[in-house]
């Protein structure tokens, strides 16, 4: 990745994937700044990238289910004359249960992070990149972006709206410098799962991906400029064979795999 001395901004890096993602650009020789809402982890990553690969890390705590929060990063940011290179769009979580019970609040939180301010963060900075005519913007969906999911129902309808926005956007910007890409993870080990309130069986936790593996594959089909990517060749290809299955089957297959045991 020849990114050395460019500044990547990260969202939800305080774990999982987002986590690896900062390790990833910060080993490629990128400055970082990284936000979460859990401050001391941040600052304990922050310390472990500089000291090992001598770049710059910025820690802004802050809260994406905060509609002030857009606009706060990007002040922090190119607001202050710091300007963004990559942004990566990875904060965001979901709820396993029945959509009509769960509290209206959490659903509203949720749409919040993962659709409004994931949609307001792209807004911005792609319009600064665009002013530069360079940069990447990776917004992080999920394989429930493919097809209806029962117990995860506005989860799944928000990546939806991730994967089609982010391809969208990707091929009004061709030709402007700035690449957009959309990335949909599978089962990953990492704390979604537990967030989410979702046990899942052992056997199931033996075929989780890696979340090294799936940023490292992010990364690379960004950089390479590829609009909409599925991590995993076994997500890639269940995900290619939905388009043949009917959509009552399809839903029925999902509540199966996302419903609580």
């Amino acid at each position: 990745m020849n990114i050395k001395g460019k500044t990547a901004l990260v969202t939800g890096a305080s774990s999982g994937i987002g986590t690896h993602f900062a390790r990833q650009l910060a080993a490629a020789g990128a400055n970082l700044v990284i936000t979460a809402r859990r401050e001391e982890r941040l600052t304990a990553l922050a310390d472990e990238l500089s000291k090992q690969h001598g770049v710059t890390v910025e820690v802004v705590a802050s809260d994406l289910s905060d509609p002030a929060t857009p606009g706060q990063l990007f002040e922090t940011t190119e607001g202050s004359g710091r300007p963004v290179d990559i942004l990566i769009n990875n904060a965001g979580f979901g709820t396993q249960d029945p959509f009509a019970d769960i509290p209206w609040e959490k659903t509203h939180q949720q749409i919040t992070l993962n659709i409004t301010s994931l949609t307001e963060m792209t807004w911005r900075f792609l319009r600064a990149m665009k002013a530069r005519k360079a940069g990447y913007i990776m917004n992080v969906a999920s394989i429930g972006a493919w097809l209806p999911a029962p117990h995860y129902a506005s989860y799944a309808a928000g990546k939806a709206y991730v994967r089609n926005f982010t391809e969208a956007v990707a091929y009004e910007e061709g030709g402007s410098g700035v690449t957009l890409t959309c990335l949909s993870p599978g089962g990953t080990s990492t704390e979604f799962m537990a967030v989410a309130g979702h046990d899942i069986p052992d056997w199931q936790k033996k075929i989780l991906l890696t979340p090294e593996d799936c940023a490292r594959f992010g990364l690379k089909s960004m950089l390479a400029g590829r609009r909409s990517v599925i991590h995993g060749w076994m997500n890639a290809i269940g995900m290619f064979t939905l388009r043949f299955v009917p959509r009552r089957l399809m839903t029925w297959i999902a509540a199966q795999v996302m419903a609580k045991r």
